[in-house]
């Protein structure tokens, strides 16, 4: 009998990852080594367990699938499938790149095919094709899905912000401020989650769980005690940068 294909789970919301961890369970073929709530602790647990598979929400806090496939150690990778619940568009691009793809809900017969795709990868050694191919075909899929301008409510008035003018984005608790380069300051009623789904990551960097900040427009990189930063953006603005982004910072901006 075949060894089974070993697989670790990550999913920020408890429901979605239960479900998919009993799905799993009904393959007899199948070993779940471990289970995440968030990428940090993905990380971790791959480098723990070394599974062939990884199943990533696309959409956790502060370290979403993506990143947390872009920072696995070369070398020792899983393949990598991703679970989200992006439009149908998105998922007929992956499944024309042959690319591992899963939308929420997972339905069984669509996690066989992907479970069978991963043993066959395994099976021939090429574990990093599928994870390249996937990064790749993600950018290409929501490339034309980003927003360029951003509706913004003032008293009587539409305001009709060019998400190039903004600087950062600072969630608190509802609500989003947006502060732009000339130091301009709008709220608006939205999930920071949501609205950083829709925004190009090639122009925006997380630096904690409430904050986008414009890389760009970032101009100092300041070393705190702790193994954090503090950056400074070209309008002067201040904001800290988590512990956990800041491993995300260091791969960004401080590498040459």
């Amino acid at each position: 009998m075949p060894k089974p294909l070993r697989v670790v789970l990550a999913d920020d919301e408890r429901p979605a990852r239960r479900f998919l961890a009993n799905l799993l369970k009904t393959f007899p073929d199948v070993e779940v080594v471990g289970e995440a709530s968030n990428g940090r602790e993905a990380l971790e647990l791959i480098e723990q367990t070394r599974p062939a598979l990884a199943l990533l929400d696309l959409q956790m806090p502060e370290l979403g699938g993506l990143d947390t496939a872009r920072l696995l150690k070369a070398g020792a990778a899983p393949m990598v499938a991703f679970v989200t619940a992006y439009d149908e568009f998105a998922v007929q691009a992956f499944e024309l790149n042959a690319v591992d793809y899963l939308l929420k809900p997972v339905e069984r017969e669509r996690l066989a095919a992907t479970l069978a795709r991963a043993r066959e990868r395994d099976a021939s050694n090429d574990r990093s094709h599928g994870l390249a191919a996937a990064s790749a075909a993600l950018d290409a899929a929501t490339k034309r899905s980003y927003l360029e301008r951003i509706p913004v409510r003032k008293k009587d008035e539409v305001i009709i912000l060019p998400v190039r003018q903004i600087a950062s984005i600072v969630a608190e608790g509802e609500l989003l401020h947006l502060t732009t380069v000339g130091n301009e300051r709008y709220t608006i009623s939205h999930r920071l989650h949501a609205l950083e789904a829709r925004l190009d990551p090639r122009r925006f960097l997380r630096l904690g769980r409430g904050t986008l900040a414009a890389v760009d427009l970032i101009d100092r990189v300041i070393p705190m005690p702790g193994g954090t930063y503090e950056v400074t953006l070209k309008n002067g603005q201040t904001l800290p940068v988590s512990r956990l982004q800041a491993r995300v910072l260091r791969e960004t901006l401080l590498k040459l």
